[in-house]
């Protein structure tokens, strides 16, 4: 029977995160945005200031998919959450349920760390991914839009700060 493990990344996954989310980014039709360096990621995940944390799924052994999250806050619950910044599952380990293992470890972490919710982001287009997420019981929270200040936008608005 294949075995399925999830543990917390280490310092010798950061190569295969790195991979991951470059595989993520061109899927996902953004390979220009990818820019991240496997310095930035190891800083990210295993630094003195960790902003980031990854777990990594295995399938007999071999890296087969990535969960990479962060910790958020909700004032309206006075708890923390979990946001998945990156979820990816190698194609040719797909349809075994991986993703679902991984949302499930995620889960667990989030209620045993204290939190009240875990939430991420779907393109609209991503049909299997949002099949998956419905089929979990995930919300679509229809009346939310995400905005964003990168860049140029970014660095012009914090001049103004006083």
């Amino acid at each position: 029977m294949p075995q399925l493990s999830i543990r917390e990344a280490v310092p010798a996954d950061v190569p295969t995160i790195a991979r991951f989310v470059r595989a993520l980014a061109e899927y996902e039709r953004l390979a220009h945005e990818a820019v991240g360096t496997e310095a930035d990621f190891h800083a990210a995940i295993f630094g003195a200031t960790q902003r980031a944390g990854c777990l990594v799924a295995e399938w007999e052994g071999e890296p087969a998919a990535i969960a990479l999250y962060h910790w958020t806050f909700s004032t309206f619950l006075a708890k923390p959450g979990r946001w998945l910044e990156d979820l990816w599952v190698e194609p040719r380990f797909r349809r075994r349920g991986i993703a679902k293992a991984l949302f499930a470890r995620l889960a667990q972490d989030t209620l045993a760390e204290g939190g009240g919710r875990l939430a991420w982001n779907v393109l609209d287009w991503n049909t299997p991914a949002i099949a998956t997420y419905d089929a979990m019981g995930a919300e679509n929270l229809k009346e939310w839009i995400t905005r964003r200040l990168a860049g140029d936008a970014l660095a012009t608005l914090a001049k103004e700060a006083a």
